[in-house]
C-alpha cells in the first residue's frame, strides 16, 4: 500500500545530538555549583540568584561556538561588558522609566554590535538578560558587590566547565572550506593546462573534476556555512576570507571557460600550470600553521605572458600549422581566460596572506589607486571596526533596523512590566526576547507552541507547589535533573518543550529562595504572554514582512550600483572617464545585499515562490565588482582601446551591460516575473558573444590586436552569463 505523502514526509523525533548533551551538562553543573554555593553554604542569595543565571545566560540563551579553549576564552572576554551591565541595570532600576531607557539604551547597543561578526550575533541574547534582570525591583544598590561576585562566579565556573566537562574539538572552520575549494580548483586548472598543452585527458575526468569544483565552491556559500563559522567580523583577517571566498568563485568559471575554449596554445598552457600551482600554495597556506604562500612565480608569469601574448602576430593568418597562429578567432579569447584565472589565484594568494598577517608586495596598490581590493590590510584594526560601524548606520542595513527593533520592544516591554507593577517582570523582557523574530509570520509562528508549553509547564508547577509544600531540600534536589533535562529536551524538541520545562526550572529555583505558591506559575503565565505578545506587536509594526522585502529592493540597488561600477570601469580603461566612486559604492552595495541575504535565509518563506534566484543575483554584483579589481590593476587607464572606434565599441557594450543590469533591478522593483529582463539579456549576450567569436578586432596603428579590449569584453560577456542565472530556479 502506498504512503499518503503528509505521513512519509512527517520528520521523525531523534535523540538529542551528543553536543546538545555535553552542552545541558556544562550549563547545569555550572549553574547549581554557583547557586547552591552561594544559597547554603554562604547564604548569600542574590549572590546565588546571578551565579545561576549567569552560566544560562551565556550558556544557553548566548550561542559561543569553536573549540573549548576559545569557547572559555570567549566567556571570559565577557566578563567586564557583564559587569557594567550589572551596574547600569542596578543604578537605572531606581525608577521604571530610567530602567526603560536604559534597556533601550542596551538593547539597541548590543544588538548593533551584531555587525561586529558572527561572536557578537551569539553573545547578543546572553548579554541582554545580564542587564534585564538587576533592573527590576527591588532597588538595591548596596547589593551590587554581591551581584557582581556572583556573575563572576557563574562565569568562572562556566568557563571551566567548558574546558572540563566534555570538551570538545574544534570544529571545521571556514579556512577548511577554502582550502578544499582552492585544491579543488588546482586540480580543474591541471586539466585545463593539459588540454592547452595538447594531452587529452582521460574520460570523464574534466566533468568529475568540474563537478568536485562546483561543490567545493558551493561550499563557501555564508547560506551552506553555519552562522557561527562565517568570517563576517570587521578586522582585516575575517575581511580577507571573504575576499578569498569571492576570489575562488571568481576563478572557477574563468578555468572552466578555459577547458571550453582550449586549443593548443603553450603560452596558456605554462600560465595555467602555474595558476594550478599558486592555488596548491594558497591551499597550504590557509591553515594557521601552513606555509605562507607567495606569488612571486605567478607575477613573472603573469608578466610574461601578458608580454609575449602582445607580441604575437596579429590573428587569421592562413597558414593553420603555424602553433603561434593556430585558431585565431578563439586564442584571443582563451589567452583572456587564463590571464583571468591566473589574476583570479593571485587575489586568492595575496588574500591569503593578509589573513595571515603577511606583508604585500609594496606595489600591491599604487598611491593613485587607493583604495584598492585590499585597502583593510593598511587601516588598524580599531580603524577597520569604526568603518564598519559607521557604515551600518543607515536603515539600509538590516543590523541597525534589527537593532531599532528589538530595543523598541524590549523598552515597551520593560514600561509595561514596571507600570503593571507584574510579579517576576523580567520574564515578560525574556519572553520578548527569546520569542521575538525578524518578521511577524515568524514571531507568530513561535508564539504557540511556546504559549502551549508555557501553559503545559506552568500546570505542571502548580501541581509540584501544591503537593510538595514548604520544603526547600526536594526542589533543590529535583533542580540539578530537571535543569538537565530541560536544557537538552528544548533544542532538540522545540520551542513548546523548551518553554514549559524552563517554567518549572526557575519554579524550582525560586521556591529555594522565598516561599512560593501557586500564583508563580500563574505569573509566569501571564508575563511570557504579554511578552510574547510585545514581541509580535514589535514584529508587526517594525518590519512585519521581515527580510524578503528588504532583500528585493537592496538587490535591486546592488544591480543599479553594478550597472554604474561596470560603465566607470569601462571608461577608465578606454581613456574615456575618470574614476567617480562607482566600484567604491558597489562594494558597499554587496556587504549590504549579503548581510540581507542572509538575513532572508534564517526566515520562513515559500521555497515554491516565483521571486528570482537570489543567490545568483548576488553573485552577479559580486563578480561585477571582482571583476573590475583585476582590470583595473592589471590595464592602465586609457589603454584598453588603441584607437576611438574601438572606445566607442567597447563602451557601446559596457552600455548595453549597464542597461541589462538596470532592466533587471527595475523588473525586481515592479515584481515582474523572474523571466521578464531575460530576452534582452540573452540579446546582449549574443552579440557580444557573436563578436568575440568572429573575426578577431581591428588591429591598433602599430598592427596589433588590441588584447585588453578582448579581456574587458570577455568580462562583460561572464556578467551577461551571471545576469541569466538570475532567471533559473534558485
Amino acid at each position: 500500500m502506498r504512503r499518503s505523502p503528509g505521513r512519509a514526509e512527517r520528520p521523525r523525533r531523534v535523540r538529542p545530538a551528543p553536543a546538545v548533551v555535553h552542552r545541558a551538562v556544562r550549563v547545569t553543573a555550572a549553574a547549581c555549583a554557583g547557586f547552591y554555593a552561594f544559597r547554603y553554604g554562604l547564604d548569600r542569595p542574590a549572590s546565588a540568584t546571578y551565579a545561576l543565571f549567569a552560566a544560562v545566560a551565556l550558556g544557553v540563551l548566548a550561542r559561543v561556538e569553536g573549540s573549548a579553549r576559545t569557547r572559555a576564552r570567549t566567556i571570559l572576554w565577557t566578563l567586564p561588558a557583564a559587569w557594567a551591565l550589572v551596574c547600569l541595570g542596578t543604578v537605572l532600576a531606581v525608577h521604571s522609566w530610567a530602567a526603560a531607557l536604559g534597556m533601550v539604551g542596551v538593547g539597541f547597543a548590543v544588538s548593533y554590535g551584531s555587525v561586529g561578526g558572527p561572536r557578537m550575533v551569539g553573545l547578543a541574547n546572553g548579554l541582554q538578560l545580564l542587564y534585564i534582570l538587576p533592573c527590576f525591583p527591588p532597588y538595591s544598590p548596596e547589593a551590587l558587590p554581591q551581584r557582581l561576585l556572583g556573575v563572576t562566579a557563574g562565569l568562572l565556573l562556566l568557563a571551566a566547565a567548558e574546558l572540563l566537562l566534555w570538551p570538545e574539538p574544534a570544529p571545521p572552520d571556514y579556512r577548511g572550506r577554502l582550502s578544499r575549494a582552492a585544491l579543488a580548483l588546482a586540480e580543474l586548472a591541471d586539466l585545463a593546462a593539459d588540454a592547452c598543452a595538447g594531452r587529452a585527458a582521460a574520460p570523464g575526468a574534466v566533468t568529475s573534476a568540474a563537478d568536485r569544483a562546483r561543490a567545493r565552491l558551493d561550499e563557501l556559500r555564508f547560506s551552506r556555512v553555519p552562522v557561527m563559522e562565517r568570517p563576517a567580523g570587521a578586522g582585516a583577517v575575517d575581511r580577507a576570507l571573504t575576499h578569498c571566498a569571492s576570489a575562488l568563485r571568481y576563478t572557477g568559471p574563468q578555468v572552466l571557460r578555459i577547458l571550453r575554449l582550449a586549443r593548443p596554445y603553450p603560452g596558456a598552457a605554462q600560465l595555467t600550470a602555474v595558476t594550478a600551482q599558486a592555488l596548491r600554495a594558497a591551499a597550504a597556506g590557509l591553515p594557521r600553521a601552513g606555509p605562507v604562500p607567495d606569488t612571486g612565480v605567478l607575477d613573472r608569469e603573469l608578466a610574461a605572458f601578458d608580454t609575449a601574448r602582445a607580441a604575437l602576430p596579429q590573428p587569421g593568418r592562413t597558414d593553420r600549422t603555424d602553433p603561434t597562429d593556430h585558431a585565431g578567432r578563439v586564442r584571443p579569447a582563451l589567452g583572456t581566460a587564463a590571464l583571468d584565472s591566473a589574476e583570479g589565484a593571485r587575489f586568492v594568494v595575496r588574500a591569503v596572506r593578509v589573513g595571515r598577517h603577511a606583508a604585500l608586495p609594496p606595489d600591491e596598490t599604487p598611491a593613485d589607486q587607493r583604495p584598492g581590493p585590499f585597502w583593510y590590510a593598511y587601516d588598524p584594526a580599531p580603524l577597520l571596526w569604526w568603518r564598519r560601524f559607521r557604515a551600518n548606520l543607515t536603515p539600509r542595513s538590516v543590523a541597525f533596523r534589527n537593532a531599532l527593533r528589538t530595543a523598541g520592544a524590549l523598552g515597551a516591554a520593560r514600561l509595561l512590566a514596571g507600570g503593571l507593577d507584574l510579579s517576576h517582570g523580567f520574564w515578560v523582557l525574556l519572553a520578548t526576547l527569546t520569542l521575538m523574530r525578524t518578521s511577524a509570520a515568524d514571531t507568530r509562528t513561535t508564539l504557540r507552541p511556546a504559549l502551549v508549553g508555557t501553559a503545559l509547564g506552568a500546570a505542571a508547577t502548580a501541581a509540584v507547589l501544591l503537593v510538595v509544600g514548604e520544603h526547600p531540600l526536594v526542589y533543590a534536589l529535583a533542580l540539578p535533573p530537571v535543569m538537565l533535562i530541560a536544557f537538552t529536551a528544548g533544542p532538540a524538541l522545540g520551542p513548546a518543550w523548551g518553554q514549559g520545562l524552563f517554567t518549572l526550572v526557575v519554579a524550582l529555583v525560586f521556591t529555594q529562595l522565598a516561599p512560593a505558591s501557586w500564583r508563580l506559575a500563574e505569573a509566569r503565565v501571564v508575563n511570557v504572554a504579554a511578552g510574547a505578545a510585545i514581541g509580535l506587536l514589535a514584529g508587526l509594526c517594525a518590519w512585519p514582512r521581515g527580510g524578503a522585502q528588504d532583500l528585493r529592493r537592496r538587490t535591486a540597488g546592488l544591480l543599479e550600483d553594478s550597472a554604474d561600477a561596470v560603465r566607470e570601469t569601462v571608461a577608465v580603461l578606454t581613456g574615456t572617464g575618470r574614476p567617480g566612486g562607482a566600484l567604491r559604492r558597489a562594494r558597499t552595495s554587496t556587504l549590504l545585499t549579503e548581510a540581507m541575504y542572509a538575513q532572508y535565509r534564517c526566515e520562513r518563506h515559500d521555497p515554491a515562490g516565483d521571486g528570482p534566484n537570489w543567490q545568483a543575483a548576488v553573485l552577479a554584483g559580486q563578480h561585477a565588482v571582482r571583476g573590475a579589481e583585476p582590470l583595473l590593476a592589471r590595464i592602465p587607464p586609457g589603454t584598453a582601446a588603441p584607437h576611438r572606434g574601438g572606445a566607442r565599441a567597447l563602451l557601446g557594450h559596457a552600455d548595453e551591460v549597464a542597461a541589462a543590469f538596470r532592466r533587471q533591478a527595475a523588473a525586481l522593483r515592479t515584481r515582474e516575473p523572474a523571466g521578464a529582463a531575460h530576452p534582452a539579456v540573452a540579446r546582449a549576450r549574443a552579440a557580444l558573444v557573436a563578436e568575440l567569436d568572429g573575426p578577431p578586432p581591428a588591429p591598433g596603428t602599430d598592427g596589433r590586436v588590441p588584447l585588453h579590449a578582448v579581456d574587458v569584453a570577455v568580462w562583460l560577456a561572464g556578467l551577461l552569463d551571471d545576469l541569466q542565472q538570475i532567471h533559473e530556479p534558485g
